[in-house]
C-alpha cells in the first residue's frame, strides 16, 4: 500500500512512481482526465436539440446578419454537455473544500445567510433606472452600510460607487487632485512606500501623477526619515498600505500623516487589509484622508468570480466635498434621496464627477450589511482578533523550518510572511507551493511582496479552525523537510493534480488561447445542406 502524505491523504494508484499499472483511460478513480469540449465533439452537426428548418423570409433589415455557414461550435448532446462541465467543476478548488491561504487576497468564507439576503426579490430584482420612490428599501440599505463604514473608520463621508480596490484607489486620488486644484496649487508627485500594494503606483500614474518610491526599514515598515526628507511643495500626497504587504502594522502612521499634512499633502491609505484592524483601529484617528475598503476582504462578499466587486472609499472632512456622485442622503421625513447629477449643483458643487454610470453593486451592499449586522461592533472586533491570532499561530508554528524575514520584529497582523532564503540551493518557493497542491491545499501567495526574496505570504483568515490550520502547518513542515533533504520529487510537483507543472515562462510568452485541433470539420456544412434557405 502506498503511504499517506503529511496531510493523511493517500494519492491514487497508477501514478508514475506509484505501485500498480496506469489506467488505460488516464482517469484516476473518480478524478477524470477531461478533454476540451472541442475534443469531445464529433464531426458533423450533432446537437442536443432538434430545430426545424427556418421558414419564411428574413426581414430585409436583418438580411445582412444571416449566417452563411453554421458556426464552428462543438456538437454535444445534453448529457455529454452536463457531464463535461460537472467533471470540470470537480477539478476546481473552492473555499467549501478547504482553506485558501493566499496572502493579501483574503479569501474569506461567505456565510450562506448573506447569500440568502442578497437573493431577496426586493434586492435582487431591482433596476437602476427605477423611480427612487420604488426602491426606498434598497437605498435605505445602502445608506445604512455607508453609515457603518463611516463609523467603523472614523471618517466623514463615503463614496459607494467604486467597483473594486483599484477603482477605489483612483477615486481617492481624483478627490485629492480636485482638492489641490480647488486650492489653486499644482502638485504632481505621489509618494509610494515599498511596502505598499502593487496597484498603488499604477493607480497614481493612471491618475496623472509622478510616482516616487519611499524605502522600507530593516523591520519592513516605512522609513519615516526618508519620507520626511522627500516632502515638499510638489508632493500631492502619500499612498500607504496599513497593515502593509509584509503583514505588519505601520507604527508611525500618525507621524506620517502629520508630516504629510504639514507639507500640504493628503494621505491615501490602501484599506485592503482593514480586516486585520476593523473594530480595533479607526483610520480617521490616524490622519487618513481617503481609504478604499474591499468589501470582499473585510465584510465577506464574494471575491473574483462571485462578483461584481465593490470598493467604497471613505473620505475625511477635507476631501468629502470632492467625492463623486451619486450618493444617498436621508431627509427630515425619513426618506432616502439619491443625489445625482441633475440635482447636485447646489448640494455637491465641488464633486469631481462620476466613477460609474449607476450607484453600485446592490448584491455586494446587501451581503456586506448582513455580515455587519450579524456581527455587530463587538463581533467585528473579534473577527480582526481571530484573524491576527490565526496568522501568528501559523508564523510561530513554521518559523523554525521556514525563514520569517520579519519574525524577530514581533507579532504579525493578519498574514504571515516567509521566504526561501533558508532552503538549500536548487529548492525554491515555487517547489514548496507546487508540493502544497499534492497535499490537497491551494498554494499560498508566492513571490509577493517584492521586497522579500522568494516570498511566501500566508493569510489563514478568522474562520479557519485550529484543526484546519494544524493540517496546513503539518503539510508545510513536511514540505520544508523534504526540501532540506533534497527530495528531487519536489522539483516536478504537483504529481496528483489534473495537470503537471507547466513551463511558466513559455506559458506567459507564448500562451495558447484558442483551440487549434481538428476534431471539428474544417468546412462546416452550409445552411442549404441542413435544410436552410
Amino acid at each position: 500500500m502506498n503511504a499517506p502524505n503529511a496531510s493523511g491523504w493517500r494519492p491514487a494508484l497508477g501514478e508514475a512512481g506509484e505501485a500498480g499499472a496506469a489506467t488505460a483511460s488516464g482517469d484516476r478513480g473518480l478524478h477524470f482526465e477531461e478533454p476540451l469540449i472541442f475534443e469531445l465533439a464529433e464531426p458533423g452537426a450533432r446537437m442536443g436539440v432538434d430545430l426545424d428548418a427556418p421558414s419564411g423570409d428574413v426581414m430585409p433589415s436583418l438580411a445582412r446578419f444571416r449566417r452563411q455557414a453554421i458556426p464552428a461550435l462543438p456538437g454535444l448532446t445534453e448529457p455529454e454537455t452536463v457531464r463535461h462541465y460537472t467533471r470540470l467543476s470537480r477539478q476546481n478548488y473552492a473555499i467549501d473544500l478547504g482553506p485558501f491561504p493566499l496572502g493579501s487576497c483574503t479569501m474569506k468564507h461567505n456565510p450562506r445567510l448573506n447569500e440568502k439576503m442578497a437573493r431577496l426579490p426586493g434586492f435582487a430584482d431591482i433596476h437602476p433606472l427605477q423611480p427612487q420612490g420604488t426602491v426606498q428599501g434598497a437605498l435605505d440599505a445602502i445608506n445604512q452600510l455607508a453609515t457603518w463604514l463611516i463609523t467603523l473608520t472614523g471618517m466623514h463621508g463615503v463614496a459607494m460607487t467604486p467597483k473594486a480596490g483599484a477603482h477605489g484607489e483612483l477615486c481617492g486620488l481624483l478627490c485629492i487632485k480636485a482638492a489641490i486644484a480647488a486650492r489653486g496649487e499644482s502638485r504632481d508627485v505621489i509618494l509610494v512606500p515599498e511596502s505598499a500594494h502593487g496597484t498603488n503606483p499604477a493607480t497614481a500614474a493612471f491618475a496623472g501623477f509622478r510616482v516616487e518610491s519611499i524605502p522600507a526599514t530593516a523591520d519592513g515598515r516605512v522609513d519615516l526619515g526618508a519620507l520626511r526628507a522627500r516632502l515638499g511643495p510638489n508632493v500631492a500626497g502619500v499612498m500607504i498600505t496599513n497593515p502593509n504587504t509584509c503583514g505588519l502594522f505601520e507604527r508611525d502612521m500618525k507621524a506620517i500623516s502629520d508630516a504629510v499634512h504639514a507639507a500640504g499633502g493628503y494621505v491615501y491609505c490602501d484599506g485592503a487589509n482593514f480586516n486585520a484592524v476593523v473594530g480595533k483601529v479607526r483610520p480617521g484617528d490616524l490622519g487618513v484622508d481617503a481609504m478604499h475598503i474591499n468589501l470582499h476582504k473585510t465584510f465577506s462578499t464574494p471575491h473574483g468570480g462571485g462578483g461584481p466587486g465593490s470598493g467604497p472609499v471613505v473620505l475625511s472632512e477635507a476631501l468629502s466635498p470632492f467625492g463623486p456622485l451619486p450618493f444617498t442622503v436621508r431627509t427630515a421625513d425619513g426618506t432616502i434621496r439619491l443625489i445625482e447629477e441633475e440635482d447636485a449643483a447646489g448640494e455637491h458643487p465641488q464633486g469631481f464627477g462620476r466613477m460609474a454610470a449607476f450607484h453600485g453593486q446592490m448584491g455586494m451592499y446587501t451581503r456586506a450589511l448582513t455580515y455587519i449586522l450579524s456581527h455587530g461592533a463587538d463581533g467585528l472586533r473579534q473577527v480582526a482578533e481571530d484573524a491576527v491570532l490565526n496568522a501568528n499561530y501559523v508564523l510561530r508554528s513554521l518559523d523554525d523550518v521556514l525563514h520569517a524575514p520579519f519574525g524577530a520584529a514581533g507579532p504579525c497582523m493578519h498574514e504571515a510572511l516567509f521566504s526561501d532564503d533558508d532552503l538549500p540551493d536548487g529548492m525554491t518557493t515555487l517547489d514548496i507551493a507546487k508540493g502544497l497542491i499534492d497535499e490537497g491545499f491551494h498554494p499560498m501567495t508566492v513571490y509577493f511582496p517584492l521586497v522579500v526574496h522568494g516570498a511566501m505570504l500566508i493569510e489563514p483568515t478568522e474562520t479557519e479552525s485550529k484543526a484546519g490550520l494544524d493540517r496546513l502547518i503539518c503539510s508545510l513542515r513536511s514540505l520544508a523537510g523534504r526540501a532540506r533533504a533534497g527530495d528531487a520529487t519536489l522539483k516536478s510537483a504537483p504529481h496528483f493534480a489534473p495537470r503537471r507543472r507547466l513551463d511558466e515562462t513559455l506559458a506567459a510568452r507564448k500562451p495558447r488561447l484558442t483551440w487549434q485541433g481538428e476534431a471539428l470539420p474544417p468546412q462546416p456544412p452550409s445552411l442549404s445542406e441542413i435544410g436552410g434557405s
